[in-house]
């Protein structure tokens, strides 16, 4: 099994409307998207190596955040339990400027009554937005939980939100 490091192979950052983004690859897919905030505290800048994949990805969360992209074509190699992999496959599916419920992940994933273990695997989750962990809110539709912070949750929701009430035709989605 590979260590983290051996995982990282290019390293890039995007500046978004939500704060400083560390991207990771490992030559195939994206490993990591996360705030730079949970960097260790010797990795800085200067570790800095772009790839045609990371440099893809950079482009389209700038679409994303500009609202004109919906989903993304990035290859991605989450790190993670079996579980934790079922979860962060169901998150992918739901749709654009939906949410769901932690029980409504754990149904989804046959599960019913793992709703804390969902909460678990989706704070676990390293590629934020590309496996769109925000998306989960409370049974109560509170915003609960999100390792960025409920501001930044919030801000991803109404964006979506907002770009999905501006679409002339749902059934595009």
């Amino acid at each position: 099994m590979k260590t983290e490091e051996q995982m990282v192979r290019n390293r890039m950052y995007y500046d978004s409307p939500m704060g400083m983004l560390c991207l990771e690859e490992d030559g195939e897919a994206l490993t990591a998207l996360y705030p730079t905030a949970y960097l260790p505290p010797d990795t800085g800048r200067s570790d800095e190596r772009s790839s045609e994949l990371l440099q893809r990805t950079c482009d389209e969360l700038q679409e994303y955040f500009a609202g004109k992209k919906m989903a993304f074509d990035i290859p991605l190699h989450p790190q993670g339990t079996e579980f934790q992999k079922r979860v962060w496959n169901a998150l992918r599916e739901i749709p654009y400027g939906e949410t769901r419920s932690y029980a409504d992940i754990a149904g989804r994933i046959g599960q019913p009554q793992a709703c804390r273990a969902v909460g678990g695997a989706n704070h676990k989750n390293r590629i934020l937005i590309l496996i769109p962990c925000h998306r989960v809110i409370g049974k109560n539709g509170s915003l609960t939980g999100f390792g960025c912070g409920i501001e930044a949750k919030d801000y991803l929701l109404k964006l979506e939100a907002d770009h999905v009430a501006g679409c002339r035709y749902r059934s595009h989605l």
